[in-house]
């Protein structure tokens, strides 16, 4: 794990997706949660293609438990068939290759297309953490594919969302339509108001997208849960918490959940073993080695990243290489080389985390640590951020398109988490190195 994929087969056209069907399916009881108040549904949900890779490979790696190299793998194969087949243009199509796919691969790189779409449309939606949804059941009985919570569900309860791709030639609206209603009915209508590791579910989303490969145009439609208004009746249930009211924070749960795929994205396996430490019984601690991070200047912002260690002979050194006289450069070579098509690519993009949100997740999570496993905190207390390089064409959502002094458009893409894709990091200016302990947080690397 390096945080670092190949970006030249990502073009720069912004694509516009709008929605086909929206259906609402009627629950009893409704309200589950009184004074949740779902958001409303959008009718275009733009994105640019550096977006949709980075939530393909949020949600390949949103799985706790599987093993991070496997996760890695899923990621990474996902994020270059997406490179390889997606095509130029402000509308969704698929290029030609995606006729020698095999049936079965087909339906794979659709069904990743689609988690990905899912996870635009619900960080646009204002949900802000995630997690698996495979808790819900203990057998193989079918169930949605993510949980959110944050935005208008802090406080309240998580939401589900499933998720469905199909790129065939008799795709149409209506099935696209019937796809979403069939599994929410399935797939999500079961489980609402039921209780989850991560809280109650309190609502509920089935979104399917689909095109067909030799036609530019796409298909979007959404199911999800009818919130009634509450009728006054004697004996009825109080009223839930009102806004200050709710807790503050999110569950620690899905937090740790989060972040384990964040900093899997990013190339640290550290913290990643260490969330994995605190979740099992197992009483073998991870070593405890300072971690080092780069501080990245980078579009207005300070990002964390690791360090790749990328080479290339008879040409220029990348501006790295002015930070390996740091007393702790060496235990940045940690990383495996980057492969060589990559180094021969004309763009890299690496995954990297807003300094704030991801120093005080670090923090926290150290501070769980030095209390040990059983004194683990209800939630955690973490900032969150407006989404950039995706967002709905409409009102206040409309994610802002950040410049520079030279008015142009950075290529990055940043979720409300804080996690970035940078798909221009050498624009960026290398700052400092700070270390991560797993007891003592961060700090400025000496």
């Amino acid at each position: 794990m390096s945080g670092v994929i190949a970006s030249s087969g990502l073009i720069a056209s912004t694509k516009i997706v709008g929605l086909t069907k929206h259906t609402k399916h009627p629950h009893v009881p409704s309200p589950v949660a009184p004074n949740f108040t779902a958001p409303a549904a959008c009718t275009d949900l733009s994105f640019q293609p550096l977006a949709l890779a980075a939530a393909v490979a949020r949600t390949a790696t949103t799985w706790d438990g599987a093993p991070k190299e496997l996760l890695d793998g899923l990621q990474q194969s996902a994020l270059v068939e997406l490179e390889t087949l997606l095509e130029d243009g402000s509308t969704f199509a698929l290029k030609s290759y995606f006729k020698f796919l095999a049936d079965t691969a087909g339906s794979q790189f659709a069904a990743k297309v689609g988690a990905g779409i899912t996870h635009l449309y619900m960080e646009a939606l204002g949900y802000e953490w995630r997690a698996n949804a495979v808790c819900l059941s203990s057998s193989l009985d079918p169930h949605a594919d993510f949980i959110y919570d944050g935005g208008n569900a802090a406080g309240h309860g998580v939401v589900l969302a499933e998720a469905h791709g199909s790129f065939a030639k008799d795709v149409t609206a209506g099935k696209i339509t019937s796809a979403a209603r069939r599994k929410y009915k399935k797939q999500v209508k079961p489980y609402i108001a039921e209780t989850s590791i991560f809280g109650e579910v309190i609502h509920g989303y089935s979104i399917a997208f689909g095109t067909k490969p030799t036609v530019a145009g796409s298909f979007l439609s959404v199911s999800e849960t009818r919130i009634s208004k509450p009728r006054k009746k004697s004996g009825a249930a109080p009223p839930g918490p009102k806004e200050g009211e709710r807790p503050e924070g999110a569950p620690t749960q899905i937090v740790l959940s989060t972040h384990r795929s964040n900093f899997m994205l990013m190339g640290v396996p550290e913290v990643v073993d260490w969330i994995d430490w605190l979740r099992a019984t197992d009483d073998v601690a991870p070593k405890r080695e300072p971690v080092p991070l780069l501080r990245l200047q980078y579009a207005g912002r300070i990002y964390l990243t690791s360090v790749p260690w990328v080479q290339r002979s008879g040409a220029p050194p990348w501006w790295i290489e002015e930070f390996f006289d740091h007393p702790y450069w060496w235990r940045m070579a940690r990383h495996p080389h980057v492969r060589a098509s990559q180094r021969q690519a004309a763009g890299l993009a690496w995954f990297a985390i807003e300094e704030k949100g991801g120093t005080e997740f670090l923090n926290g999570l150290s501070a769980v640590i030095r209390s040990g496993r059983r004194q683990m905190p209800s939630s955690f207390v973490l900032p969150t951020f407006d989404p950039v390089g995706f967002g709905f064409l409409d009102g206040d959502r409309v994610a802002p398109d950040v410049r520079d002094e030279g008015d142009r458009s950075y290529n990055y893409t940043q979720f409300r988490d804080g996690l970035a894709l940078l798909g221009d990091p050498f624009r960026g200016r290398a700052r400092d190195v700070v270390l991560w302990s797993a007891e003592g947080g961060v700090s400025l690397g000496q």
